[in-house]
């Protein structure tokens, strides 16, 4: 596979993946947006880095 190849299948995945709470609970995905609306920048910063984080160390163990 090549990485053109792997790069489609990753953000197909993501795709996938964030689909799923709107899919399966619209209601739930409303009450955490609002609550997400409410935090600081801070703290959403802080959130998007520890996913990127562990993102990265998943790549890493997962030798890709």
């Amino acid at each position: 596979m090549g990485s053109f190849e792997l790069l489609m299948t990753a953000i197909a995945l993501v795709l996938v993946v964030e689909g799923i709470l709107p899919f399966l609970s619209p209601r739930l995905l409303r009450r955490y947006l609002e609550q997400v609306q409410a935090m600081d920048d801070r703290s959403l910063r802080m959130g998007g880095l520890a996913a990127m984080l562990s993102g990265l160390g998943l790549l890493y163990l997962f030798g890709v």
